[in-house]
């Protein structure tokens, strides 16, 4: 596990989910454009119809005038296990981590012998205990979402996979296409850190970069996105996506939080290092006009003016009463030396 999650680095994974509509080519050009965008990861669902669903299933939305059914358009988003592998290894030549969700025991299988690093379990197979038991024999590290589970649901999932001994990482997630920023859940990320002892990350649905963002800033361990080259494509995916070019910013946003979190400041070292540009910043004490020996100064004799080489401000009001030494020119800078206090 200690390749795969880092505490000072989230794991950003570009989940690519159904917006490869079925099509080879353009699940491939989702790796290229994910690994151009900085991610760590990219993320596949792997569907395999006759495996997990019939011909009942109903549509949550029915978004596709060219399927008849769901089950329909799990057939049209299947690829066959050779073209899986071709993925998988496209995805470890641009430097990403391949995940897949799997939605059956086959899938499992199948994605055990392509090789993946750890397991993402979407939601909706929490309670799926023949999969669960599949994925916690391979030992590899869990991804665990909770989008429509409820705590004592979460539990039991997160017991079972410690209990094998396991790595878990809990997963806030909440299940709305796209989800608004009052139900993404920020408060969830310390509260599972807590529960459970374990890593924690943000599987976010708003379609925006912000969500993540702010969880960055709270120190999550993973961050999951749904990557889409545009929001005028085809897919149920498309509205809580962000696209290519937002997938670069989010990246290039997280690491410079997490170089922020992991940097403390010592104002007090910083101060002595601006010390050349206090001097251009600051103001000095000086004269307001031509001034006597032996003026008695008052306020409407000294202002303040850059450059901060000579008297700060703080010592204005010590000067006030004081007796000048010797005559000085307006503008011209005052030191202690030039005025006898009265107090001397």
């Amino acid at each position: 596990m200690t390749t795969f999650i880092d505490p000072q680095h989230s794991m950003i994974i570009g989940e690519v989910a159904q917006s490869h509509d079925g099509s080879l080519g353009m699940a491939h050009a989702f790796i290229d454009a994910i690994a151009n965008a900085g991610a760590d990861a990219v993320k596949f669902q792997t569907h395999i119809a006759a495996a997990e669903s019939t011909p009942q299933e109903p549509w949550r939305v029915k978004f596709s005038k060219q399927d008849a059914s769901r089950y329909d358009y799990w057939k049209r988003m299947q690829f066959t296990n050779e073209q899986w592998h071709g993925l998988a290894d496209h995805a470890r030549e641009r430097g990403l981590h391949f995940l897949s969700s799997p939605f059956s025991p086959e899938a499992v299988s199948l994605l055990t012998e392509i090789g993946v690093p750890a397991w993402k379990i979407a939601s909706g197979e929490v309670n799926n205990q023949q999969l669960f038991d599949q994925i916690l024999a391979t030992k590899l590290p869990v991804l665990l979402s909770t989008g429509m589970s409820a705590i004592k649901e979460i539990d039991s999932a997160a017991k079972r996979v410690k209990d094998a001994g396991v790595e878990l990482m809990v997963m806030q997630c909440t299940t709305a296409y796209p989800c608004p920023p009052e139900k993404i859940g920020l408060n969830m990320i310390s509260f599972f850190r807590e529960r459970y002892g374990c890593s924690v990350g943000l599987s976010d649905h708003s379609g925006t970069i912000y969500a993540g963002l702010a969880a960055a800033a709270l120190g999550i361990e993973a961050l999951e996105v749904h990557v889409a080259f545009s929001r005028e494509m085809f897919g149920p995916d498309v509205p809580a996506s962000v696209t290519t070019g937002e997938l670069k910013q989010l990246v290039e946003g997280i690491r410079f939080i997490e170089k922020m979190r992991s940097s403390p400041v010592d104002k007090n070292a910083f101060a002595s290092e601006a010390a050349p540009l206090r001097q251009l910043f600051t103001k000095s004490i000086v004269a307001s006009s031509d001034l006597p020996e032996g003026t008695i100064l008052e306020e409407k004799h000294l202002l303040l003016k850059k450059p901060g080489t000579g008297l700060p401000a703080e010592k204005l009001t010590a000067l006030i009463g004081g007796r000048l030494i010797r005559a000085v020119k307006a503008d011209e800078q005052l030191f202690e030396r030039d005025v006898q206090l009265s107090k001397e």
